[in-house]
């Protein structure tokens, strides 16, 4: 026999989730946002201002932790023109592990560049979503 649900509402049932196709290339998206801020690389991609984006391309360890929070999966890497690399991080709202990985990083790895697109972030990038192809992707 299946199992039986609960019942229960999870905290991130609302979340949109789904395999998407942006730029030829295939994700599983684990928001709406992480979605539309693939198609806003994409956009700066074909615009020339970014060389390429990645999705979850690389997980970082935290070898000496033994209990918690022991690797973290960066939601997307971006190269830069220059070939320099930086790390981005779509998090509308910043729990406590999700805290915890962000200061590890900056402990075991201080040379990643590591940015975050907070709400803030999010919302200024969402005003040019009329002319960025695929924003809504995910509904």
């Amino acid at each position: 026999m299946g199992e039986k649900k609960s019942g229960k509402k999870h905290q991130h049932d609302h979340i949109k989730k789904g395999m998407v196709r942006i730029g030829g290339k295939e994700m599983y998206a684990r928001s709406g946002w992480e979605a539309n801020i693939a198609t806003y690389f994409e956009f700066l991609k074909q615009k020339g201002e970014i060389k390429e984006w990645e999705h979850e391309p690389y997980c970082f360890w935290f070898e000496n932790i033994k209990r918690g929070v022991r690797s973290y999966l960066p939601d997307f890497k971006i190269t830069k023109n220059d070939d320099t690399t930086y790390f981005v991080e779509v998090k509308g709202y910043l729990d406590a592990r999700s805290a915890v990985k962000i200061k590890r990083m900056a402990k075991y790895y201080p040379a990643v560049r590591l940015e975050l697109i907070d709400k803030k972030r999010y919302a200024s990038i969402r005003k040019a979503s009329g002319i960025i192809p695929n924003w809504g992707i995910l509904g």
